[in-house]
């Protein structure tokens, strides 16, 4: 095992980095990374056991200094995501329950017509400059609209949640530099003190969105959802289904551009839409690490944790292992059965993953219909972070 068997700041790494995965996981599936301070995984079976097993959680450690990132630390404190049973189990009831009153299924039309309108906006900018970005007019302001939506953020407040969430997902990344955490804390205690403004709205004038209906949501022995954890799951759900979504769109249109083949057969066979949002997100991952703790000893493919120790599921990895996808680095929009790992596994299954599936087909069933002449007009810049996997923009013309 070397030290550090990538450098996830190499730029070369950053714009490819499934070479260097596939020569590693030959090595072994487990690789102990210095810089990052885990283990990492680099085979879809390692993978998946890290995000299954009982005894590998998500363990919240405040972020140091505590009182410097009071509302950064809040978040996740009372974080689905951040918490295992019985808190986790309660959380995920309550938030499931409040889901499960069928908001998803009310907002596929309004989605499919989003989707629509944000496309034609790109192609009038593509008609007036001969090129135009398809992450500022389709893939950013689509999964912030929806969440919006969602969570019934009125219209004209809408524009402040994405700044928020770009700049708290920014903590995720490893050697974050102090100035980008202060942001973080900065644009985290403005999202906490507006939701904290949203939920005392809709405790005195409920309506048909989501807050609404967390705010009201009861347990079977009658417990609800604390005001903190009502805020840590409304920004969970813009922070998770907004990055996400952006760069599934972001990377996927970007492959398909780099397969003309499979665009074409997305476009003479509309059917595939559904298989191909699968493809895309497999074919290059939004989300690159997902950390967990041992809470116990544990053994994942031969590798030896103690409590404490942490390791990390390498999403892309795992999702060009020759083992589990033929032919794993080509992209195939008809793949199937596509066994991904890209909403996650076990009890921290994404709760969004419905949603984010809609929004993705509802945007590549537009870009087909309304743009099926796409290309790229230049070559892409890609975000630097690695964890989170995005592009800064994603121009496109057509022919």
């Amino acid at each position: 095992m070397t030290s550090a068997p990538f450098d996830q700041q190499d730029p070369a790494f950053i714009a490819d980095p499934y070479p260097a995965f596939a020569a590693l996981r030959e090595r072994g599936e487990v690789h102990w990374h210095e810089d990052l301070g885990v283990a990492v995984t680099l085979s879809h079976a390692a993978g998946s056991a890290v995000l299954r097993h009982r005894s590998l959680g998500r363990i919240w450690s405040d972020v140091k200094p505590v009182e410097a990132f009071a509302s950064f630390n809040l978040l996740h404190r009372n974080s689905l995501l951040e918490n295992e049973p019985p808190t986790h189990g309660r959380l995920r009831r309550l938030v499931a329950a409040a889901f499960g009153r069928g908001h998803v299924e009310r907002l596929r039309p309004w989605i499919a017509d989003l989707s629509d309108r944000l496309v034609d906006e790109l192609c009038a900018k593509i008609a007036e400059h001969g090129s135009a970005d398809l992450l500022a007019h389709v893939a950013a302001p689509l999964p912030v609209e929806v969440i919006a939506e969602l969570l019934g953020v009125p219209g004209s407040e809408r524009a402040l949640l994405q700044p928020w969430s770009n700049a708290i997902v920014k903590m995720y990344e490893f050697g974050l530099p102090r100035e980008k955490k202060d942001a973080a804390e900065r644009a985290a205690t403005e999202f906490v003190a507006y939701l904290r403004e949203l939920i005392a709205l809709r405790r005195k004038q409920p309506g048909n969105d989501l807050v609404s209906d967390l705010v009201a949501v009861t347990d079977t022995d009658g417990g609800r959802l604390t005001e903190d954890e009502l805020v840590a799951t409304a920004v969970l759900l813009l922070m998770a289904g907004h990055e996400a979504t952006v760069n599934v769109i972001g990377n996927g249109v970007l492959a398909l551009m780099r397969h003309p083949d499979q665009w074409r057969r997305l476009i003479a066979d509309p059917s595939l839409m559904p298989t191909a949002a699968e493809e895309l997100i497999r074919y290059d991952s939004p989300l690159q690490l997902f950390e967990r703790t041992a809470t116990a000893e544990v053994e994942i493919a031969g590798y030896q944790l103690k409590p404490g120790d942490k390791i990390a599921a390498l999403l892309g990895a795992a999702a060009r292992d020759p083992l589990v996808f033929n032919s794993p680095d080509a992209l195939d929009i008809s793949r199937f059965p596509n066994q991904h790992l890209g909403f996650g596994a076990g009890i921290h299954y994404c709760l969004g993953a419905p949603l984010a599936r809609i929004e993705v087909e509802a945007a590549l069933g537009a870009l087909v219909r309304k743009l099926p002449g796409a290309e790229l007009a230049a070559e892409p810049r890609r975000r630097a972070e690695f964890v989170i996997r995005g592009l800064h923009e994603l121009p496109l013309t057509t022919s």
